[in-house]
């Protein structure tokens, strides 16, 4: 398969997953629908006049059942404080002034939280440089930043709103929102004169869905720098991402007798495709507050994994070649020296290790929360060259190849050997989605990547070197035929996701955890009657989490559990779930797995390793006798 060839089927799996990805909420053609809230900019004047102060604000309209929250989360409540950025003409001056009094608003899975609803206005007082000049124009705009939910989900919402204000000898009052303003000044007057404990939920309904105190990074950033580096190391060995690196370690070793600058440069080739990877899920975890692996949320995009994982392995089975080389990942991107095959490697390492976490590297990313965006991105980029670490390396060193066995038959072999891991990742991805989609639509998935396959089989039957032309492109558009067919057939949409009912008791196992579904309300209640509570902070995407869950048929850890009368919780994150996503950053963490244990009379959660073991659990639950 040359080139071109390889780039239309990358096309082709592109397309089809954009034209399915709108079903979940990714495509920007979908219907339109009420907005939840709407900003708007507005001024108690018309025209403002140099040196005198007066106020605007920001009119927020909530579609019904919404409702965002205030510049200062009450303690308890899980949300997101509502940030405004001016961006104000030079000399012009801002004074903060207090926002009218949260009330208590309907939320997410029948809570009840603090927040505004309806029209709400969030006003500042801004005062022009006397040296304005008469008769000119300024523009004045505001970022609003605000998390926006109802009782189902919520959602980021960031807009940026302008007004343009004339400037006069003297000011205009703006009659249109006179009432407006009065209202609200009225409202902020109330608000400054209330107690502070008058604006605080009722503990009853907010206490302990996550623990109260904000992210601690305990550890300097010097640190957070190596943990970062160690995990992404690690991440080396999970089954996902180790065909790639073993196949671009026999890559280096085919080159070891060719020029060494060129064997660099395909190892700086290498790291910047992880690095490039890594800016940019560093970038959308920032931008959109999402967690290490969220796009794996998505039921369509596991299912373009598993079709793209298939292809893979069955190119490295040998059932067909990209390219002349039978080695190298990526290759069927060849360009000079093969440059473009070891950055789409990269980038493709990077792709395959999100749905893993390893040690040290929950600690590093959950540190991100607290941190300015540079010092977050300096973060995901040591992660990224502890990934990219020992292919670098290996590159830079060529002295270390010795230590490899010579070029041989074993490189195709060892090739082959690693598309069966590739293969286990298939089943892993159709796992994955048999927990976020159900009935006819798994069957549909199942049969299509057989009909992707066909066309790889297709392909690399036909579409050879030695066959006549015209055969060949018969083969390439029967492949291409089965390819996209496949695609458009097995992909899933909104109406086949799977609705997470609570786990019920396992007759086949009676002695088994009984797990229910997590809520912040069920934590609640929990502690409130003194009962210790695990929660288990998992999604079915997420590998370490499945390794995970081996501990749980320890008898001896059962016995403990059970001993003690632990509640234990699930928090599924299989789907998107902002409720869920608001309680792992109250926990300083930005992925799973997390597993906390809430001891009686003890406020802050005890937060387990990120690998667990018989031992580590064991050692938490002892901590309830003391």
């Amino acid at each position: 398969m040359n080139r071109s060839c390889f780039l239309s089927l990358a096309a082709s799996l592109l397309v089809a997953t954009v034209a399915h990805s709108q079903s979940f909420g990714f495509g920007g053609a979908a219907a339109p629908k009420q907005e939840r809230v709407t900003a708007e900019l507005v001024a108690a004047v018309s025209a403002a006049a140099p040196g005198q102060p007066f106020q605007a604000a920001v009119k927020l309209v909530h579609a019904k059942d919404c409702h965002t929250y205030g510049k200062v989360l009450p303690p308890g409540v899980i949300g997101k404080p509502t940030k405004l950025t001016w961006t104000l003409p030079e000399g012009w001056q801002i004074e903060e002034l207090t926002w009218p009094a949260t009330h208590q608003v309907p939320s997410t899975d029948g809570a009840i939280s603090d927040g505004y609803d309806g029209t709400a206005y969030l006003p500042v007082k801004i005062t022009p440089p006397a040296t304005a000049a008469v008769g000119s124009n300024a523009e004045l705009k505001v970022k609003v930043n605000a998390l926006v939910c109802d009782p189902k989900s919520c959602l980021p919402f960031v807009k940026e709103v302008a007004l343009t204000l004339n400037v006069a000898a003297a000011p205009v009052a703006n009659a249109a929102n006179a009432a407006a303003f009065a209202s609200t000044a009225a409202a902020t007057a109330t608000n400054e004169a209330q107690p502070a404990a008058t604006k605080v939920v009722e503990p009853a309904t907010t206490s302990a869905a996550a623990p109260t105190a904000t992210p601690k990074i305990p550890l300097t950033f010097a640190q957070l720098l190596l943990y970062a580096f160690i995990g992404g190391l690690i991440l080396n060995i999970m089954p996902c991402v180790f065909p790639v690196l073993g196949i671009k370690v026999t890559s280096v070793v085919q080159q070891a007798g060719e020029d060494r600058r060129k064997v660099v440069l395909h190892g700086l080739m290498y790291t910047v495709g992880v690095l490039l990877s890594f800016w940019v899920l560093g970038g959308f975890a920032i931008a959109l507050n999402k967690g290490w692996g969220s796009q794996l949320q998505s039921p369509a995009f596991n299912f373009f994994l598993a079709a793209f994982f298939l292809i893979f392995a069955l190119n490295m089975a040998g059932l067909f070649e990209i390219g002349t080389s039978a080695i190298g990942v990526g290759s069927g991107l060849q360009s000079k020296g093969g440059l473009g095959g070891s950055f789409f490697s990269g980038l493709l390492a990077t792709v395959v290790a999100t749905p893993c976490s390893a040690p040290f590297l929950g600690t590093a990313l959950g540190a991100t929360l607290a941190m300015p965006a540079s010092q977050s991105m300096l973060i995901f980029t040591l992660i990224g060259l502890g990934l990219a670490s020992p292919f670098l390396l290996l590159s830079l060193f060529p002295g270390l190849i010795s230590a490899l066995p010579r070029p041989g038959a074993w490189m195709e072999s060892f090739k082959q050997g690693m598309s069966f891991l590739l293969f286990g990742t298939v089943g892993f991805m159709l796992y994955v989605l048999t927990n976020q989609i159900e009935g006819l639509p798994v069957l549909f998935a199942i049969l299509s990547l057989v009909l992707i396959a066909l066309g790889c089989w297709i392909y690399g039957r036909w579409a050879l070197p030695h066959k006549p032309e015209r055969t060949q492109n018969i083969a390439r558009l029967l492949t291409f035929l089965a390819i996209a067919g496949g695609l458009w057939f097995g992909l899933p949409n909104a109406s086949a996701k799977r609705s997470h009912a609570e786990e019920a008791v396992n007759l086949k196992d009676p002695d088994a955890l009984h797990w229910e579904t997590w809520s912040p309300e069920k934590v609640a209640a929990l502690r409130a009657a003194k009962q210790p509570v695990y929660i288990d902070f998992t999604a079915s995407w997420c590998w370490t989490c499945q390794v995970n869950k081996r501990v749980y048929s320890d008898t001896g850890l059962r016995a403990l559990f059970k001993e003690h009368h632990v509640a234990t919780l699930k928090a599924d994150w299989s789907d998107e779930n902002e409720t869920i996503r608001l309680a792992l950053e109250a926990l300083g963490k930005r992925a799973v797995p997390v597993n906390v244990l809430y001891i009686p009379g003890t406020e802050e959660p005890f937060i387990l390793d990120e690998l667990l073991t018989v031992g580590n659990v064991t050692a938490a639950l002892k901590k309830l006798e003391k």
